[in-house]
């Protein structure tokens, strides 16, 4: 591998395609991310982001673009959990995200979990641009060390502006390295996996979801402007889904 690590960037604009669907105009990747097409959902565009290698690995810049333009809908999964690894080429691996949804447009962003393996160091960066009238429903899922290791560096930050106004800015830093604290009562307690899903849609701004517990382990508050988060921990992968899918379920339904 190359010592200044792989660079890697996936692009899709999801267009209105005046017949009742949405068509995707742009859809390009090229190193380790591949983006892939899969069957559509009525009006809505579903496309897959596979990885075609291991990754990221130390050094490495992976850069993901999506924008949902005017009246388009669209959907974005991934193939397989993404693991975070040591490499070779020293320094941080880096994973941004970039999304911009329009006016009536929708994004359902739901990607299978980060693992921060022992040895990684990885900051992924998620950004979000919503219009007004815009909608959202975006789960990030992080799970600290594969079964019977230890974690390995990991900082995310989530920024959600909605008409330019910032609803949701937070940073979570675990693992070897991160500020004390990380695994203590007040933000992880000891568990394995973490995760969120923030939902904006245009009706919570007249009727503000309000904050509860939901089950053991996640909780629901509202943000500022119309939009809602969910936070969860879990001593693993499949039971911090269960929460995240059940939070997803209900608030949809509100």
């Amino acid at each position: 591998m190359n010592s200044a690590g792989v660079r890697s960037v996936a692009r899709i604009v999801a267009r209105d395609d005046g017949r009742g669907g949405t068509a995707l105009p742009v859809l390009e990747s090229d190193g380790p991310l591949a983006l892939r097409r899969t069957r559509a959902s009525g009006a809505e565009a579903r496309v897959m982001l596979v990885g075609a290698m291991s990754g990221p690995l130390g050094g490495d810049h992976f850069t993901v673009r999506a924008r949902v333009e005017e009246g388009a809908r669209l959907s974005v999964g991934s193939a397989a959990a993404t693991i975070a690894l040591p490499g070779q080429a020293k320094g941080e691996a880096r994973y941004d995200v970039r999304l911009d949804v329009a006016d009536q447009a929708e994004l359902h962003w739901l990607p299978e979990q980060l693992i921060s393996a022992q040895g990684s160091d990885l900051c992924v960066t998620t950004r979000v641009e919503l219009a007004a009238t815009a909608r959202l429903v975006l789960r990030e899922e992080q799970v600290l060390g594969r079964a019977g290791e230890q974690p390995g560096r990991l900082t995310s930050r989530l920024t959600v502006r909605v008409a330019g106004q910032v609803v949701l800015d937070q940073e979570l830093a675990c693992g070897p390295g991160a500020p004390g604290g990380w695994d203590g009562p007040a933000v992880l307690a000891g568990h394995r996996a973490v995760g969120q899903l923030i939902v904006v849609r245009p009706e919570f701004a007249a009727e503000q979801v309000p904050a509860r517990a939901l089950g053991e382990g996640a909780s629901v508050v509202p943000l500022a402007g119309p939009a809602a988060l969910v936070t969860a921990v879990a001593p693993d992968a499949l039971r911090l889904r269960r929460l995240l899918d059940e939070a997803s379920a209900s608030l949809m339904a509100t």
